[in-house]
């Protein structure tokens, strides 16, 4: 974990809320790693949040206060270590999915 996020997390309080499965907001957000229509990563103070689902956009946008909100159709919610790679993270999504 880098220096800004070591000290983000001793600072920021992290809550994840979801609505109906419609959208979700998220406080505490240090960075958005990448985003499209069926997925955002969201680097948090306690380790990337990734949100998964169909028709993704980003409703507010506050990195100043690390507030995201998101509107669309929610699938998954999960959390993944920041040094795994993409590989490691996706075998580790699908190998649960198809177990």
């Amino acid at each position: 974990m880098d220096e800004r996020a070591r000290n983000h997390k001793q600072l920021e309080r992290h809550e994840v809320t979801l609505f109906n499965r419609q959208g979700v907001q998220v406080s505490g957000v240090i960075n958005v790693e990448s985003f499209d229509a069926h997925e955002f990563v969201l680097q948090t103070g306690y380790g990337l949040l990734v949100i998964r689902g169909e028709n993704l956009h980003i409703k507010t946008l506050n990195l100043e206060n690390g507030m995201v909100a998101i509107e669309g159709l929610v699938f998954d919610l999960g959390y993944f270590d920041e040094k795994a790679s993409p590989s490691e993270k996706a075998k580790g999504f699908f190998g649960k999915l198809f177990k």
